[in-house]
């Protein structure tokens, strides 16, 4: 590896002061946690990069018996044999020394929290992240969900490099994705973490060949911002347009899921259907056949439930959770 004008990489980083001769000589520490981060981690492995060690979150216990649940990077740095890092504070002085002894040449993040300036800005070449929107829409930590709950139809990828403020740096490079009127938040995470993972790819090709320099982030007042989405954030409000509360269902399916109550019980709705009505009950009226159908009335429609839980059953489509729940 040869590096030119060293000094000046870690303010400036134009692509074009350093180079390579291939991604295998490429020295990278990896930073991710959940499924999304996976795919980009395997896209390293399969075109040589050398991955140094992976950094995720620490076990922690989950579900109702409260087992300890290891993250889906851990389980696959496992597989691959990976040196593997799980600190609790990313400030800590021991994790700091372990990074620094790693020598690496870039950082990468895909799907971690928020990273302290020792670690980010500590390699050569900076540190490098994947985001599940086309930057600077949607910065935060839910752009996939906010993209459907607001109606878009088109959303994307991009890399680019970490600075202080959460999701400002340079963009690298971005690729579009269509959103499908049949898209949750399931199937467009799926398309995303496979469009992110090729991305990052391209992306260190074109520093490997010094053929890229970041461009600043276009700022605009008509920018939509994707917050963490908590409980509380996901009760539907029958007082919207039907349109409104499809997407907004769409948005949170299959997690953290939109919900409602149904005769003092609450109600996980993953799926409906909207069927416009010249005439209504009051917003969040109910009524059913018994056998095909559970409606709620919205502001100008009615919003049929395709796919559902009760609480304390399973998820179940609307025929089979009739056959078992009176109305």
């Amino acid at each position: 590896m040869t590096y030119k004008n060293a000094g000046s990489l870690k303010n400036a980083m134009p692509a074009t002061l350093w180079a390579m001769n291939s991604l295998s000589e490429l020295r990278v520490v990896f930073f991710g946690t959940p499924d999304f981060a996976v795919a980009s981690l395997r896209a390293l492995l399969d075109v040589g990069v050398q991955v140094l060690a992976v950094v995720t979150a620490p076990d922690k216990p989950a579900g109702r018996g409260r087992q300890v649940h290891e993250t889906a990077v851990k389980q696959f740095a496992l597989e691959r044999n990976l040196p593997l890092l799980q600190p609790l504070k990313l400030k800590a002085a021991e994790f700091i020394s372990q990074l620094q002894a790693l020598h690496a040449d870039v950082h990468i993040v895909v799907a971690f929290r928020m990273l302290p300036e020792a670690v980010w800005n500590m390699p050569l070449l900076g540190t490098i992240n994947v985001h599940a929107s086309l930057l600077p829409q949607y910065r935060g930590a839910a752009p996939i969900n906010w993209a459907l709950i607001h109606g878009d139809q088109e959303t994307g990828v991009t890399t680019f490099r970490l600075k202080h403020a959460i999701d400002t740096g340079n963009i690298l490079l971005q690729q579009r994705v269509g959103i499908s009127e049949e898209d949750d938040a399931g199937s467009l995470h799926d398309k995303l973490m496979l469009a992110g993972a090729a991305l990052l790819v391209k992306t260190l090709q074109g520093i490997v060949v010094g053929s890229l320099e970041g461009q600043p982030q276009k700022e605009s007042s008509e920018l939509h911002h994707a917050p963490k989405i908590f409980r509380e954030d996901c009760l539907i409000s029958w007082q919207q347009s039907g349109h409104r509360i499809l997407n907004f269902v769409r948005g949170l399916a299959p997690h953290p899921t939109a919900h409602t109550s149904l005769e003092g019980k609450m109600l996980k709705v993953f799926r409906v259907h909207v069927q416009p009505a010249a005439y209504l009950p009051a917003p969040g009226s109910h009524e059913s056949d018994g056998k095909s159908y559970l409606r709620f009335a919205a502001e100008d429609a009615w919003v049929y439930l395709d796919e559902l839980q009760l609480e304390g059953k399973k998820r179940m489509d609307i025929e089979a959770f009739l056959r078992g729940f009176r109305v």
